[in-house]
């Protein structure tokens, strides 16, 4: 069964959270139309104090669904779109995708994962204790980063609540996901 996209977001703004929309419209090499963080080059301002030249490999920020329903258990209320996403997905595994898969969503559009996304200390500021619930360490031991995942766009098209992600891998060996 594919997964599903349950809500869609962005601001054109810098702000952490961004409002629920309709529809958005992805842009093939640059993201989504009219949100901040739309371009070829990046533009998180710490990234953009480093170096304002990288390629921006954080066009799209996607959140599992899921992680709304864990956080509600231990406290949080988050609706989509709190979190800084552009798409709220419902049944896929994003975080266990390896760099590289492919999510082809609705018509055309199609968003090559890069990374995870990293938390911050915006979350706290957005719900304190929010940053470390999104953290967590894997039987090893292992750093474990629960707020999504980033990709850039390699075709362009509207994305809709409803619409059917499809995954693709790439060839194997696959490589686990790493914070970009």
């Amino acid at each position: 069964m594919p997964g599903t996209v349950v809500a869609v977001s962005r601001c054109a703004t810098h702000s952490f959270s961004k409002p629920n929309e309709s529809r958005i419209r992805l842009l093939k090499g640059l993201g989504v139309e009219g949100d901040a963080h739309m371009g070829e080059t990046v533009k998180h301002r710490s990234r953009v104090a480093v170096d304002p030249t990288q390629p921006n490999l954080r066009q799209v920020h996607l959140i599992h669904a899921e992680l709304h329903d864990e956080l509600a258990v231990a406290g949080f209320r988050l609706q989509p779109g709190d979190m800084g996403e552009n798409i709220t997905t419902r049944g896929i595994d994003l975080l266990g995708l390896p760099r590289g898969a492919r999510l082809h969503i609705g018509a055309t559009a199609v968003v090559e994962v890069t990374g995870l996304r990293n938390p911050c200390i915006q979350l706290d500021r957005f719900q304190q204790g929010l940053t470390q619930a999104v953290l967590g360490r894997d039987a090893e031991g292992r750093l474990l980063r629960k707020a999504g995942v980033m990709g850039v766009v390699l075709e362009g098209g509207d994305v809709l609540p409803g619409d059917a992600i499809r995954i693709e891998l790439p060839p194997e060996p696959h490589h686990p996901l790493e914070r970009v």
